[in-house]
């Protein structure tokens, strides 16, 4: 009796092991090539999943049972890979396991620093880094000789950018500056009348500092008049985030009276009108905000601190010291 029983096991898995090879080895014909899409720090679940739901496998679950077994699960490299219209889930995985995707996806965040995004391409695998130890006037000097000014933060438009592997650095940092001159451009040309901006450089600055301000929809286009009537009456903008970039590796997540006190060329606490330069990169919606204010005559703003996001815009200091009171003081 166990004699029969251990071979009934023995053809059962021998059963399963053959459906198993044949669902992993065999390939499965599909329509067409298909390009598969691997996001920055997106996992093999994901990726068999999206490869399940488009029918390009015979079994997520024996793709991703063996890419645990084989240990690839965490080895994946963003980018996209090409694969042909007849493909193995093996194969597939000895794509995704070699790293070799046919273009790189690389994403910049709205409200990033230039630094940050150096970081982000100079940690991109499968691309050439052509520029890695260049300094940031001798890159902007390859990218743009008549860039509107010498320092690059803001120059960058963010979003998702896609390359061939092995392109050069150099190709991503050309897409995302032509693709800021553009989307800025447009966004000077449909400008609403009577803005004190002198040139779209300002209005890239001024984007920079709601895009700081506010990630919140609703918020925005206030944000942005508040900082354009402040202009148009000479007040000082201040405004905590350009004190945050005037502070540089000083801020340490906090910022004090004396930071506010002390003079740099981006504390708009002691410097009247916009800062020098950008103090990060700006997406579209901040840019849309700083050329279209709304139409409120605010003057200030302050947090509601109610875990929305959204603040308390005032016309005048009482409004403002009333919406101190009300969502500041009374959680202090």
């Amino acid at each position: 009796m166990l004699k029969k029983t251990i071979k009934w096991l023995l053809i059962v898995l021998i059963l399963l092991a053959a459906a198993w090879a044949a669902l992993l080895f065999i390939p499965k014909s599909n329509p067409a090539a298909y390009r598969m899409k691997v996001e920055q720090g997106q996992g093999i679940s994901a990726v068999s999943r999206k490869l399940d739901d488009d029918k390009i496998i015979y079994s997520r679950h024996v793709l991703l049972a063996t890419a645990y077994l084989m240990g690839a699960h965490n080895q994946l490299h963003s980018g996209t890979y090409r694969l042909p219209a007849n493909v193995s889930a093996w194969q597939i995985l000895q794509r995704l396991r070699g790293g070799h995707p046919d273009t790189v996806t690389v994403r910049i965040i709205e409200g990033m620093r230039f630094a940050q995004m150096r970081n982000i391409i100079d940690n991109t695998a499968d691309i050439r880094h052509d520029t890695r130890g260049w300094s940031n006037e001798k890159l902007l000097q390859a990218i743009a000789p008549d860039a509107p000014s010498s320092n690059p933060e803001g120059l960058f438009f963010p979003d998702s950018y896609e390359i061939d592997a092995d392109s050069s650095d150099l190709q991503l940092y050309r897409l995302a500056y032509r693709t800021m001159q553009q989307r800025l451009h447009a966004a000077w040309d449909e400008r609403q009348s009577g803005l004190p901006y002198q040139n779209p450089y300002e209005l890239l600055i001024m984007a920079s500092l709601v895009e700081k301000e506010t990630g919140h929809e609703a918020d925005r286009r206030h944000v942005a008049a508040v900082f354009v009537n402040r202009l148009n009456i000479g007040m000082r903008l201040q405004t905590d985030p350009t004190v945050i970039y005037g502070m540089g590796s000083r801020y340490q997540g906090r910022i004090r009276k004396a930071d506010l006190q002390r003079d740099t060329p981006y504390n708009t606490y002691t410097r009247t009108g916009l800062t020098p330069t950008p103090i990060a990169l700006p997406g579209r919606a901040a840019l849309e905000a700083a050329a279209h204010p709304s139409a409120e005559k605010y003057l200030y703003f302050v947090s509601k601190m109610d875990g929305t996001g959204l603040s308390q815009f005032s016309h005048n200091l009482d409004e403002h010291n009333a919406a101190v009171r009300k969502y500041i003081l009374k959680r202090e």
